[in-house]
Parts: structure tokens; C-alpha cells; sequence
């Protein structure tokens, strides 16, 4: 028998997200904010032993339906340190909430290098 419908879906239906694309979501949205010029490794832990995971500069935590991120970024020279953190916290919410429906309690932006060598675009 089939499960009950509400609003024409059925209850067992579900739609699952892989967390490499939360990440995907997370650290594109983070590039796309002007003055970040990358993402950094995420310091200590296993990875930097096996090199793997070094460049993803994003670690992301979901507990109860709600994300809590950390972003290891790089800022371009001539970027406002405390207007484009903000800028990412903003845009890297939004994109939570429009994306994938998912409420964030924290977006934490970690400044692990400024690069010197490129100036904004």
C-alpha cells in the first residue's frame, strides 16, 4: 500500500544531500563574495597528514536540521577584513536558507592569509 499523501507527496519521499555539496555550496558562495581570494587549508587535524581535503577550506557541522560552518579563507590586500567577513556570513546564510532550505546558526570566517600578490577584482 502506498504511503498516506499530503499535498500530493507521498510521506515516504525524501530528498537527501550530500555533504560535498553542502561544501560545494558553502565554498562557492564564499568565492564569489569580492575580496576573497581563496580558501585555505583547514589547520591541525588528520588530513594534513594524508594531504587530503587541504584546499576545501570549509568544515561544516549539521545537528538537528540546523548547519554550523567554518570557513578557512584567503583575503585579497586590499580587501576590508571586517566588511567582506561579513559579506560571507551574510551570503553564505542566504544561500543555506534559498538553496537547500537549511537554517545556519553560525558562519564563522577564519582569515588565514592575506594575498598580496593579486589585487581585488
Amino acid at each position: 500500500m502506498p504511503a498516506p499523501e499530503k499535498n500530493g507527496v507521498a510521506h515516504a519521499d525524501r530528498t537527501t544531500i550530500a555533504p560535498a555539496v553542502l561544501v560545494s555550496i558553502a565554498r562557492q558562495t564564499a568565492l564569489a563574495v569580492p575580496g576573497v581570494a581563496g580558501v585555505a587549508a583547514i589547520p591541525g587535524g588528520v588530513n594534513r597528514w594524508f594531504r587530503r581535503g587541504l584546499g576545501d577550506g570549509v568544515r561544516i557541522a549539521v545537528e538537528g536540521g540546523r548547519a554550523r560552518l567554518d570557513l578557512y579563507l584567503v583575503f585579497g590586500r586590499d580587501s576590508n577584513v571586517r566588511q567582506v567577513g561579513r559579506a560571507v556570513q551574510t551570503e553564505v546564510a542566504r544561500a543555506f536558507r534559498e538553496m537547500v532550505g537549511m537554517p545556519v546558526d553560525s558562519v564563522n570566517v577564519h582569515i588565514e592569509d592575506i594575498d598580496f600578490g593579486s589585487p581585488i577584482p
